[in-house]
């Protein structure tokens, strides 16, 4: 199906990625805290990415922005949206201004022009959600008065938990930037044909500011900002806003659901961790499956015979709307919204139709993202431009061709967006590096992690800084005439 576009189509024209070098092996992280080794592999990843002693959310998006300028031979000059997307920012005035900036001083140094002084700077937070909105915005920039110039997209992230929490092996740090234009190089993006949904849901994944108060920096540049979260109930937001976000998209495009699902061969969807992706994945497919004509609804109730479910009772599950906030409460939190379909799920996990109809089409770029851990709002773009790149290699996409794309949201809200190849999509991922930017590495023991999670001085980072930003120091000065407390000061390294 073709997109439904404005004047002159606008999408993406390119990616850029910055990854702390810091790397923890997965396998290292189950024998330092005892945990099992084969379930993590199998249900999070290989390893995880962990920022320096001075990285900011800010240093890394800033990071990514100069290497997108690089790759891509931006004229900064030109550049009239710069829009960041976080979860991670640690200044509640300031935003994407602090990236642009750095990315003028570096651009300075090097005798460049800085980025255009008539940029728009606005940030965008919506847990992970907030850089899809950011694209979103930057294109309805460029769709209006900001037609004809270039726009950057940064989505940049720390995502941090508890050491002896469940959500520890998920962390990771990171940026990706984008640039969006008319007449994209890389995928035209479909925003008519778009779909969303949103709902409150109280506490599926939080950040109260309340965590904060008391936190000393006196030995590190870091403020911790482990998040409040319910690991189950997660899943069931991330599921029924997935599934309603959908129903948008196909009501919009008058798609007959399973026959769309069926006809593509790549999707990217929001990664937290590895099995995310493929659990919402595989929901939606057995929802579409009950919506389908009579040899769909045999294949859902051959799921079901296995699963010893009844497949009228799984249909009334699957109409009956639930209200997931109502599981909110600490004696619900452990409920499925949708406990049939969940257990028809594992006979569809175990059939041979799913690695065709699932696992084949999220593989692209998913064994890279085993080694990155999660990046909440820059998870789903680093996907993508993992993904085109390994696309390229394999030449396994067409120009034309529909890549539905996923973001979400804790909280919460999802956005399903088709992207559409554009005809020079090829000479536009051979610009990405995504695996340059991985390749750097600096392999933590025990000791290094622990101490670089805490906020405490490391010992043996012999980690030397090229052509990249870092916190040079964070002010402390409280005076009547002169205050800087907690502002961080950057430094170029050329």
């Amino acid at each position: 199906m073709k997109p439904s576009m404005p004047r002159k189509p606008i999408g993406i024209s390119g990616l850029a990625a910055y990854v702390p070098p810091y790397r923890v092996w997965l396998e290292d992280w189950c024998s330092w805290t005892d945990n099992q080794w084969p379930k993590i592999r199998e249900v999070v990843g290989r390893s995880f990415r962990v920022r320096g002693p001075n990285h900011s959310v800010y240093t890394m998006a800033a990071n990514a922005v100069i290497r997108l300028i690089d790759q891509y031979d931006v004229d900064p000059g030109r550049v009239k949206f710069l829009g960041l997307g976080t979860e991670s920012s640690t200044d509640n005035s300031a935003g994407a201004i602090i990236v642009k900036g750095m990315v003028d001083q570096a651009m300075e140094a090097r005798g460049k022009a800085p980025i255009s002084r008539s940029c728009e700077v606005p940030e965008f937070k919506h847990a992970c959600l907030g850089g899809v909105y950011g694209m979103k915005g930057a294109i309805r920039h460029l769709a209006l008065d900001g037609a004809g110039s270039p726009a950057i997209v940064v989505c940049a992230d720390i995502a941090e938990y508890a050491r002896g929490s469940s959500g520890e092996p998920t962390q990771g740090a990171g940026a990706v930037a984008m640039l969006l234009e008319e007449n994209p190089k890389l995928a035209v993006v479909d925003l008519i044909g778009s779909g969303s949904a949103s709902d409150y849901r109280i506490m599926d994944f939080r950040k109260p500011m309340l965590r904060f108060c008391g936190q000393d920096r006196s030995e590190s540049h870091q403020v911790q900002d482990f998040p409040i979260f319910n690991g189950k109930y997660s899943t069931t937001c991330y599921i029924d806003e997935t599934l309603h976000a959908l129903t948008d998209m196909y009501e919009k495009r008058k798609l007959n659901s399973i026959e769309h699902l069926r006809s593509l061969r790549t999707l990217f969807l929001h990664r937290p961790y590895r099995r995310m992706p493929e659990t919402g994945f595989a929901v939606c497919y057995l929802f579409a499956l009950a919506q389908g004509k009579a040899e769909d609804r045999a294949e859902l109730a051959s799921y079901c015979y296995e699963a010893g479910v009844n497949v009228d009772a799984l249909l009334a599950e699957m109409l009956s709307k639930p209200d997931v906030s109502d599981l909110a409460g600490p004696e619900r939190l452990q409920y499925e919204a949708y406990p049939l379909a969940m257990a028809v799920l594992g006979a569809f996990r175990a059939s041979r139709h799913y690695r065709h109809e699932i696992l084949d089409k999220l593989r692209l770029g998913s064994d890279t993202m085993l080694d990155l851990g999660n990046l909440y709002t820059a998870a789903l773009p680093a996907w993508m431009a993992a993904g085109f790149e390994q696309a390229l290699e394999e030449d396994s996409l067409s120009t034309g061709e529909e890549v539905l794309t996923l973001g979400y949201g804790s909280g919460d809200a999802a956005e399903v967006i088709p992207f559409f190849m554009a005809e020079s999509w090829r000479e536009a991922a051979a610009k990405i590096h995504f695996s340059d930017a991985m390749e750097l590495t600096l392999d933590l023991d025990r000791q290094q992690y622990e101490a670089l999670h805490d906020g405490r001085r490391v010992q043996g980072l012999d980690y030397i800084a090229r052509n990249e930003f870092v916190i040079d120091r964070v002010g402390n000065s409280v005076d009547r005439h002169f205050s800087d407390l907690g502002i961080e000061y950057y430094r170029y390294i050329a």
